[in-house]
């Protein structure tokens, strides 16, 4: 059998996809429909998937935090991807050679997927929980409110000041709402305090207008009190301490802003003002060869309002591995992922359905079936990780 040259070379080169969340399983996915014959490795600490939406579940005790847990193993096998469990800690060779902590790796294209970091700067920010660290800061959370029998809560989130897109809010608003519904469950809401606060007056507004008038009147309906556009200064065990005073708290919910990965100063590729990895209008980095970026560890061309969310990441993610595929070809890019904002803001009963795209903003009144749909787009995901 004779292989043709194109052939042979296909089969020899090396993709490297760094991360193991939602857009580095998207972009795997992509790239093996479109380069079967090539060698394609995930770089991660461990050989899992954890389904990050549903840590708002866990506080609450509708998930356990197993539950939300998949083993990467048949992925890896179905789509014949090589695994290296590895934590990156830097580049070299513009991006041919990625550094971590159990040797270097070389690749021909590099697509980077290793999402971003909090911002845990404040004075006093040991005081806080942020649920979105993960299954362990979301148990930890949920002991909390177990053994609370009554007492003050402050939930908030923050920015980055170089990079006001660069917050995750939307899941302090579901876990505020989770947990005001939870309480009332329980028949003990009338013995606690829930305060949210935010630097901004309209906190969420990159949801739209209408939708932060909704959150907003959702929370004064629920007897939620707002302490909103004061910079915040620090935290303390006594609460949270703003330029426009003090919420006395007993435990505070803190969502800070995010940044990229710390292994990104060590790369030598282009960042952004508030930290990121520097991307253009197609997934790529500018100045290096065949890198290109999806989700939290990059910054991207578009509206203020663009989200860093799994939705988002998973449409950069096929859009980078078309255009890593392309670049393998000596062609240029040409696939760019829409701007699109989709979110289900739950309330542990019932959700709020958000959706903003360049041409419109909408938002949908609470109905128990958007709580439902997210449950079931949960089940549906995580069982696709077996196919």
């Amino acid at each position: 059998m004779v292989v043709s040259p194109a052939r042979n070379l296909a089969a020899m080169t090396h993709i490297l996809i760094l991360g193991a969340g939602f857009a580095a399983v998207t972009a795997a996915r992509e790239l093996r429909r479109l380069q079967p014959q090539a060698r394609i490795t995930l770089v991660a600490p461990k050989p899992e998937f954890v389904y990050l939406p549903s840590l708002i579940w866990i506080p609450t005790h509708l998930r356990q935090g197993g539950g939300l847990i998949r083993p990467l193993q048949p992925f890896l096998q179905r789509h014949r991807l090589e695994f290296h469990q590895a934590q990156v800690s830097g580049l070299a060779d513009g991006g041919r050679t990625v550094l971590t902590d159990r040797g270097e790796l070389k690749n021909d294209a590099l697509l980077i997927a290793t999402g971003g970091r909090f911002i845990r700067k404040l004075p006093g920010i040991e005081h806080a929980l942020t649920l979105c660290e993960g299954i362990a800061a979301a148990e930890a959370i949920r002991d909390r409110l177990t053994a609370m029998r009554s007492g003050r809560i402050a939930f908030g989130f923050g920015g980055n000041p170089q990079e006001p897109a660069a917050m995750r809010g939307g899941p302090m608003f579901e876990l505020l709402f989770g947990v005001e519904t939870m309480l009332r469950q329980q028949q003990r809401r009338e013995a606690f305090t829930l305060t949210f606060f935010n630097p901004a007056t309209e906190p969420g507004k990159r949801l739209g207008d209408k939708a932060v008038g909704k959150i907003l009147a959702a929370m004064a309906r629920r007897r939620i009190a707002t302490h909103l556009g004061h910079k915040l200064v620090s935290f303390s065990a006594q609460g949270v301490t703003t330029e426009g005073g003090q919420i006395d708290a007993d435990l505070i919910l803190f969502m800070p802003g995010l940044t990229g990965p710390q292994w990104a100063e060590n790369s030598g590729l282009p960042l952004s003002p508030g930290g990121f990895i520097q991307a253009d209008a197609y997934c790529r980095v500018p100045t290096a060869e065949r890198v290109f970026i999806a989700g939290d560890a990059g910054s991207f061309p578009g509206p203020d309002w663009l989200p860093k969310q799994a939705h988002m990441a998973e449409l950069q993610a096929r859009a980078a591995a078309q255009n890593l595929h392309l670049a393998l070809q000596g062609h240029a890019p040409t696939a760019q992922p829409r701007p699109e904002l989709m979110c289900i803001i739950d309330t542990l009963d019932s959700g709020i359905m958000v959706y903003r795209s360049p041409q419109r903003s909408m938002v949908f009144p609470a109905n128990r079936l958007f709580h439902w749909s997210k449950k079931a787009f949960e089940k549906r995901y995580l069982a696709s990780l077996n196919k």
